[in-house]
């Protein structure tokens, strides 16, 4: 590893602002040596931007106060080598709420489970933190301090409520939020969706796929009624195993005159487009949640692992981890 010479300070608090003036919102971040950046760096950012898009707007004041926090406090390095400060776990009053507390993770976790001392603190602060959310593999710090995945936690906001338990009621696999779109949603509970809506466009631009036109086309001026509400019905119905009859059915044509029709009018097969709208749904998961690419194959219709594989490799020539780490990057 490089000697870092980067020096990374996160306030998301202009210094000009009482604290004591307004509504609060304490968001704390716990920090390892070793942690990784990015996407802690992105939380941050979320509500950074809200500060500064609604500074003097509300009467209410409300705002967010954000601290980094280490087990020493002072300086630390992440595992790109920047140097980050934090504060010491132990400077917060033990009787201080958390309104989020989010947990990193990065190639250093394995040093921070065997913290003893960070381990009691998440055992304190984690009852009396209304959202707990781990970033990648702080889940295992999470695990270690007695607070596994099923852990009551609260979510925020219409995205979040899209994004958890999918499908949980058939036993299909649930859609874990990442945790910058946990802060998105966070956001939109507290200061609406206009504000979540401009906060997303700033930190989390749209995460179209080269597959998102096709599946588009279906709302084009150009395609009939009855062919839009079978491609709708292919893109609603992708999870599951369909067949193209059905699709006819919707479209109330004979198999035969759907294939003819809907390839003239949507340029491509029927079979072709539920395909392209598995791998647009794919290529969102993998970027916007954190579930293993078996769990995404499957969510999708896809099947397995393996299958996905091999169709990322044909349309896309890259794997779905390859995928997911260039768009994250």
């Amino acid at each position: 590893m490089e000697c870092p010479s980067v020096l990374y300070r996160i306030n998301a608090m202009p210094p000009h602002v009482s604290p004591e003036t307004g509504i609060v919102r304490r968001i704390g971040i716990v920090l390892f040596g070793g942690f990784a950046l990015p996407e802690a760096a992105a939380v941050v950012e979320v509500f950074q931007s809200v500060n500064a898009l609604t500074e003097g707007e509300r009467c209410d004041g409300m705002r967010y106060d954000v601290s980094l926090l280490s087990v020493t406090g002072g300086s630390i390095v992440s595992s790109s080598s920047v140097l980050v400060w934090t504060e010491g776990i132990e400077a917060r009053r033990d009787s201080e709420r958390f309104h989020a507390l989010f947990i990193a993770g990065g190639e250093g976790v394995n040093d921070a489970l065997h913290d003893e001392g960070l381990i009691a603190w998440l055992r304190r602060t984690h009852p009396r933190s209304d959202l707990v959310f781990p970033i990648g593999e702080g889940q295992l710090l999470l695990d270690a301090a007695g607070f596994g995945q099923s852990t009551g936690v609260r979510r925020y906001g219409k995205h979040a409520g899209e994004m958890m338990q999918i499908g949980a009621s058939n036993g299909s696999p649930s859609v874990a939020a990442s945790p910058l779109q946990t802060a998105i949603a966070m956001v939109e509970k507290d200061f609406g969706s206009e504000i979540a809506r401009q906060i997303a466009d700033w930190v989390a631009p749209s995460t179209d796929t080269r597959f998102t036109a096709i599946v588009r086309k279906n709302a084009s001026v150009g395609v009939s009624e009855n062919i839009k509400a079978s491609a709708k019905w292919l893109e609603a119905n992708g999870r599951r195993p369909i067949s193209i009859d059905a699709a006819a059915q919707i479209a109330g044509m004979s198999e035969r005159n759907f294939l003819r029709r809907f390839k003239i009018e949507m340029g491509v097969t029927p079979s072709d487009y539920l395909l392209y709208v598995r791998l647009d749904m794919s290529c969102r998961l993998l970027v916007e949640t954190v579930l293993p690419v078996d769990k995404v194959a499957r969510h999708c219709g896809i099947g397995c692992g393996g299958r996905l594989a091999k169709l990322f490799r044909k349309h896309l020539a890259t794997t779905p981890t390859e995928y997911r780490a260039s768009k994250r990057a």
